[in-house]
């Protein structure tokens, strides 16, 4: 599978620029096209343009043919990547011109030297990356005038000297544009943990780790609505309201819509609306209140430039209850007039038409219930969801929320993950038969194939056909970057990750489970490295000093692992460490009194956790029991971490371990 590139098209028949990268660079290659195509030029970039049903290869084939030119996000992982060196070779054969961001300062390979060969170098400063981009876009546009003199070289934290000594020769009007790392439009580094999206025992904690994205003046995060009532008690109307707000932005292709989980971090907080800025990568905030008195409400919204704390745009209104929608629309409205962007709303009249208000105050109040996701929280969401379904069964908002809820108990270490994923199934097949098109129903049906099923190619189709309706869907490509790992396809899930932070930077969940799925990908520095920012995010999330402890461990550090899991929130998680901890320690009983607490609170729905730590105490037989259960539970940890966690290193010589891959369809 191609890394970069795609099958895309170019508006008005134009020719688009085929994007190549490696997945590590996923996100300066989203900046990139960002950048390229506010300026008119039409680019081709995998996954976005693979249609579905597509082959890669095939699709990657037909755009490099297709293309007007051939641009390089040029790093070292880029030169170690087979794909990228077959698609260079391929743009090459082609004769199409290539052009290469350069953006760390690894000397060519002598392969990329025969293509990258004979280019004169035009200094360039890393910080002005405005100059960098005219550059680039005389040179796309047009090649003749541009080279050989639009050669820009600065590599990361190079001087351009430092860079000029790889000394390029140019066969052609080859261009090497290196930008460095202040380029790249990405926030924080990744996604998830043990229990993804959902995490018990989770409460909102002030973000502490500032965004590092480039903040593009097209980008907007919406902060929950404050509650002005008398008596406040719509906090669930004030956050969906602005939720929705939220979704109908989304809708708009040129703007970049900062993901809620990001944006609700700082609900409460009173921070100055600049800093939210800079830490979500947003060039603008929206903010607003609401007062609901019986059937009318007054909703106040102003969208702030948050470079510099000025007004753009403001307004008030003065509803009854039934014109929410519309009022939604209106405020939508008003702020891409305010940015001077086009709305091409894609739901029908009837997606957006308030059939019954009491179904729609039930679906608000289950947002605000599935968002703190603590276990009580999700059964109230559920409830709330299937009462506005019974009130309005045609309800595909609320009947695609409940299929997402679902996905979240079956994260969740309290549920049995496998009643939950087939629940999950059974909602979204009814969503889609609301909406054939919903993208959150087919996404949920992609997990469901991948976590119950272990049919990956089932879960590839729904995964593509659900991005392909909405390429910006932050949760369905954490789903897809999940099965990914699960699956050993440690590129394409850290690609996948990387696009669902640049929609929703301030993640935890992204964060930790992308440290989940590097650890047994045996990359400890960088799951270390995603497991703290994911703290730094939210010191209240559970799992994750857990998974610290079990690094260190496997590196013989029992110290620092004993400090690691004193800090761990879950009892459950924490007692797994312990147990193994006292072992190390030659502490028999105290492990054993700590497994004991582990399989009476979590054997039934966590049987991974135990597996784990038998495994650890080099009990084979129970671990290989345990393993049994985690299948028939359908654990998500174990599909996750089985083909690779540390603790299974002595067990994957036994032939029972072949079994157990050959069941859940995972090769070796």
């Amino acid at each position: 599978m191609a890394e970069g590139g795609g099958d895309g098209k170019a508006g008005g028949g134009t020719p688009p620029v085929f994007i190549s990268y490696a997945s590590q660079d996923a996100a300066v290659a989203a900046a990139l096209v960002e950048a390229l195509e506010r300026h008119g030029i039409a680019c081709w970039i995998a996954p976005r343009d693979v249609k579905a049903g597509a082959l890669y290869a095939d699709a990657i084939v037909r755009a490099i043919s297709g293309a007007k030119a051939f641009v390089l996000v040029l790093s070292e992982s880029a030169m170690a990547s087979p794909h990228v060196s077959k698609e260079i070779e391929r743009a090459s054969s082609k004769k199409r011109p290539i052009i290469a961001l350069r953006i760390d300062a690894a000397p060519l390979t002598p392969a990329l030297e025969y293509f990258l060969s004979e280019s004169q170098w035009v200094e360039a400063q890393a910080r002005n990356i405005d100059a960098a981009y005219v550059k680039l876009i005389d040179a796309i546009r047009e090649p003749a005038r541009a080279a050989p003199e639009t050669v820009v070289a600065v590599a990361q934290g190079t001087s351009a000297g430092t860079a000029s000594a790889v000394h390029p020769k140019s066969r052609r009007n080859w261009i090497l544009l290196a930008a460095g790392l202040a380029f790249a439009a990405v926030a924080l580094a990744v996604l998830l943990a043990p229990k993804f999206w959902p995490a018990k025992h989770t409460t909102a904690e002030q973000p502490t780790t500032a965004a590092t994205n480039v903040v593009s003046d097209k980008s907007i995060a919406v902060l929950p609505f404050a509650d002005m009532s008398e008596k406040k008690d719509q906090e669930y109307f004030a956050d969906g309201m602005a939720e929705e707000i939220l979704d109908l932005l989304a809708k708009i292709p040129s703007l970049k819509v900062i993901g809620r989980t990001s944006s609700f971090q700082f609900k409460g907080k009173g921070e100055d609306l600049r800093i939210i800025g800079a830490r979500l990568g947003a060039a603008f905030v929206l903010e607003g209140s609401i007062r609901k008195v019986g059937l009318r409400i007054r909703v106040t919204a102003q969208l702030i430039d948050a470079r510099s704390g000025t007004h753009r745009w403001s307004d008030s209104y003065d509803r009854d209850f039934g014109d929410v929608l519309t009022l939604q629309d209106e405020i939508a409205a008003g702020i891409a007039r305010a940015l001077q962007l086009s709305v091409d709303a894609d739901e029908s009249p009837r997606q957006r038409r308030l059939v019954n208000t009491e179904a729609y105050a039930l679906y608000l109040r289950g947002l605000l219930a599935q968002d703190q996701q603590h276990l009580d929280k999700l059964f109230e969401a559920i409830r709330d969801f299937e009462q506005a379904l019974a009130l309005d069964p045609t309800f595909l908002r609320a009947s695609e929320a409940l299929a997402r809820a679902h996905v979240d108990q079956g994260f969740d270490e309290d549920v049995l993950s496998h009643a939950a994923w087939q629940q999950a199934r059974e909602v979204a097949q009814r969503t889609l038969r609301i909406d054939s098109s919903s993208a959150p129903a087919h996404g949920v049906l992609g997990l469901v194939h991948g976590e119950e099923e272990f049919d990956w190619k089932a879960a590839e189709a729904e995964f593509r056909q659900a991005l392909v309706l909405n390429p910006r869907d932050s949760v369905t490509l954490g789903y897809a970057a999940i099965i990914a790992g699960a699956r050993g396809l440690k590129p394409e899930s850290q690609r996948l990750f990387n696009a669902s932070l640049a929609v929703d930077p301030l993640n935890p969940y992204v964060q930790q489970h992308l440290g989940q799925m590097l650890m047994p990908a045996g990359d400890y520095a960088e799951a270390q490295a995603a497991l703290r920012k994911s703290i730094a995010i939210n010191k209240a999330f559970d799992g994750n000093h857990y998974l610290l402890c079990r690094m260190l461990l496997a590196h013989g550090e029992l110290e620092a692992a004993q400090k690691e899991i004193q800090s761990e929130s879950a009892a459950d998680a924490k007692d797994a460490g312990l147990s193994m901890i006292y072992h190390a320690l030659h502490r028999q009983e105290d492990s054993d009194t700590a497994l004991a607490r582990l399989i009476r609170v979590a054997g039934a729905t966590w049987p991974y956790s135990v597996a784990t730590v038998y495994a650890y105490r080099g009990e084979r037989d129970k671990a290989f029991e345990w393993l049994e259960k985690g299948i028939d539970s359908r654990d998500s940890d174990q599909l996750e971490g089985i083909r690779g966690d540390p603790e299974f290193a002595a067990l994957r010589k036994d032939a029972r371990y072949k079994a157990l891959l050959n069941t859940m369809n995972l090769a070796e």
